[in-house]
């Protein structure tokens, strides 16, 4: 008899049940059931998404390594760079500090275990409005614990966005990037090798915290979370900074045959994943596993998802050489079982086996499904009320002063930006940029998402979230080499949540296949959903790219007094899904802007071209928001006023505030011209904002008094 109140705390189905007693011939034990029910999760075995995922681009003339490792690796003059984002959204809803804290952590070891040098850390990050007390809570947690674990750890935090819709009030999204750096012939894979090898837990002792962690982001939340806590991780930045040398330590002294971070589902994933790729078995030995608390059992260490971990298989004779290294930096070790050839996976404590699975049916032979799905409505409204004409510098004012568009300096101040000098533009001037040190080149760094998009129409939303990652990296020079992903929704077990994330997936794949960018990686977060109300679709790209010449790189510093503003690209009638909408109209549908990948692509191609050739002062993509408040942010950071000059057979707020892709602001001293359209529309003068409209002013006003309420409002609104 089944017993179903059992298999609801394991987040199993009746179905599952059956299949585990056919894979073992028998009852599983309930140690056995922890296992399935851990591997089997939609956190680690991807169970709705895997045949869709399948579906998008993997090859590409960069790639090193593509998805299935712990991270994905291109190459990039000369080095390998590797790089991943990860989701830590339950936890950081459940513990806001801790969850995001340890999504740092986890993400930091993805990057590290393939043999890499973290060197950068991003985020994207998705809160409730901010009128609301609970949601500048868990702002004010997920913000200081990326802080308080990213800084001691010595990444700097060097870019990301901030987004805020209401339906991330009980399911805020934590999305952490991370970029290593080294050397192509240096890249370690998660692989056990050959029978016989031992296997070499190291880092911080085993606890309870954590346990059920990776079945608890496969299900949806009701309404209370607080017994949940005790699936969130707790960190220590300092232990995985001494984790993080010694590892590398071992790597570079060729000690080891693979390696795999215990992130989720802990000591039984990356035991079982090692061996199931390598096709050998692995054998446990929990009395020799470090505990932290007392009366632990082995259903609780093989489940446990402490942080700061590592499992190694060394090479023959190796142990006491790796030892001694993680002795050295004062971190525990210890031999806790070896690989077999039997392909079993079998822990043994205090002389008994307490499991004993096929390997393969843990790592590799989850289930999969393809759930039923409904292709969503589009929302494709386009209201005269959105149209009419206002004052447009007080909807300037507005816009700037508002959570979708206001300074994020509160948000990375808090964040050490600059820890290994390499940081070559500072947060909040675009993407990220990083120097490769002994090379004149560099590497651009983005993380975008927009969930408005996602909201009206999921396909369309994820090709426009796309180009907007490529165009970011064009406007400092930089040609993507890659892209890394989180996919974040609802409940999968409803079609119409399925069919979001099918859209979402097709659009991914049509905008990849068109620019030759693979995917090198990623995550899937399902079940962001409480009490009934998902959150909308939102799909989240990281992507890395390569500047030849760091020499000719945009920055504010180079604009002069008399620079020429252009506007290159196409500006059609696109409110819907904006900023203004939000703001202006209280209003979060519309129609979602339409693209047209050709001229996206020649758009980029002409802005790498101008900057590789020296003729960029400064350069930005006109982003959510449009033409008025993204012109207005550049100005602030140039620390000078401009005259515009637009003339526009479209409805004026079109032109200063709608969101149509494929658009660039280059500022230049030189006279611009390109294969795509192209609008000298201003210049660099003075210390005011003016602004001329068809031949009319609509704006005059200090460029300081505008940026005034943009500047502080985070700080008013967390009383700093």
């Amino acid at each position: 008899m089944i017993d179903k109140k059992l298999l609801e705390e394991h987040n199993l189905s009746e179905e599952e049940y059956t299949k585990i007693k056919d894979i073992l011939g028998r009852e599983p034990n309930l140690v056995e059931l922890g296992l399935f029910s851990v591997m089997w999760s939609e956190h680690c075995s991807y169970k709705s998404s895997r045949i869709h995922l399948a579906k998008l681009p993997t090859k590409g003339k960069y790639l090193i390594q593509g998805p299935g490792e712990n991270a994905g690796v291109v190459k990039a003059d000369g080095k390998a760079v590797v790089f991943k984002v990860e989701s830590h959204n339950h936890p950081s809803f459940v513990e806001p500090y801790q969850g995001a804290a340890t999504g740092v952590g986890g993400i930091l070891r993805d990057v590290f275990t393939m043999g890499a040098r973290p060197v950068a850390l991003l985020d994207s990050l998705h809160f409730g409005p901010l009128s609301k007390p609970a949601n500048r809570a868990i702002m004010e947690g997920v913000v200081s614990g990326i802080a308080g674990y990213g800084n001691p750890v010595g990444v700097p935090t060097v870019g990301g966005e901030v987004d805020f819709e209401e339906e991330f009030s009980h399911n805020p999204l934590v999305n952490v990037m991370c970029v290593g750096l080294t050397e192509r012939d240096r890249i370690f894979y998660a692989r056990a090798g050959e029978p016989g090898l031992s296997l070499i837990y190291a880092g911080a002792p085993t606890g309870r915290d954590g346990i059920h962690g990776a079945t608890m982001a496969s299900a949806e939340f009701g309404a209370e979370t607080e017994h949940k806590k005790v699936n969130v991780q707790v960190g220590d930045p300092f232990r995985e900074k001494l984790l993080l040398e010694a590892t590398l330590e071992v790597m570079e002294k060729d000690l080891i045959v693979g390696i795999q971070d215990m992130g989720a589902a802990g000591l039984t994933s990356s035991s079982s994943e090692m061996a199931s790729k390598s096709g050998v078995g692995v054998e446990l030995y929990l009395d020799n596993v470090p505990l932290r608390e007392e009366g632990m059992t082995p259903y609780e260490i093989l489940l446990s998802e402490s942080q700061e971990r590592m499992l190694m298989v060394a090479k023959k004779g190796k142990e006491g050489e790796i030892k001694s290294i993680f002795d050295k930096w004062g971190i525990d070790s210890r031999v806790v079982g070896k690989t077999t050839d039997d392909k079993r996976f079998r822990a043994i404590w205090k002389g008994k086996i307490v499991a004993d699975i096929p390997v393969d049916s843990l790592a590799g032979d989850s289930p999969r499904y393809n759930r039923p799905y409904v292709i969503p409505e589009k929302d494709e409204r386009l209201e005269d009320k959105w149209l009419e004409n206002r004052d447009w510098g007080q909807v300037l004012k507005k816009i700037l002063n508002s959570e979708h568009m206001a300074s994020r300096h509160w948000v990375y101040e808090q964040y050490d930006h600059m820890v290994q000098i390499n940081t070559v533009l500072l947060p909040g001037l675009g993407p990220a940029v990083l120097r490769i040190k002994g090379k004149t080149s560099g590497i651009a760094l983005t993380i975008d998402a927009n969930p408005a998009w996602g909201r009206s129409d999921p396909k369309k939303g994820a090709i426009l979230t796309v180009a907007e990652a490529f165009r970011n990296l064009a406007t400092v020079g930089a040609e993507p080499l890659g892209i890394t992903n989180c996919l974040n929704f609802g409940n999968p077990e409803k079609p119409e949540i399925m069919g979001q994330f099918v859209e979402t997936v097709e659009g991914m794949k049509e905008a990849l296949e068109f620019f030759g960018v693979p995917v090198t990686g990623g995550n899937v977060s399902f079940y962001n959903e409480t009490e009934g109300k998902a959150i909308p679709p939102t799909v989240t790209i990281g992507a890395v790219g390569l500047i030849p010449d760091l020499s000719v790189l945009p920055r504010p510093e180079k604009v002069k007094e008399g620079d020429w503003i252009y506007l290159l690209g196409w500006t059609k009638r696109d409110i819907g899904s904006s900023v203004y909408l939000k703001v202006i109209h209280n209003e979060r549908g519309g129609k979602v802007p339409d693209i047209n990948l050709e001229n996206e692509k020649s758009l980029q191609g002409e802005i790498i071209r101008l900057v590789r050739e020296g003729k960029v002062s400064f350069a930005f993509d006109l982003s959510p928001g449009g033409l008025l408040p993204n012109l207005s942010e550049a100005l602030f950071s140039i620390g000078k006023g401009a005259t515009l000059r637009v003339e526009t057979d479209l409805e004026e707020v079109f032109y200063l505030f709608g969101e149509s892709p494929s658009r660039a602001i280059i500022i230049s001293p030189y006279r611009i011209s390109a294969k795509v359209p192209v609008l000298k529309i201003g210049q660099i003068r003075g210390d005011e904002l003016i602004v001329y409209l068809n031949g009319k002013k609509i704006l005059q006003e200090p460029l300081n008094t505008i940026k005034k309420g943009w500047a502080t409002y985070f700080n008013r609104l967390f009383d700093r």
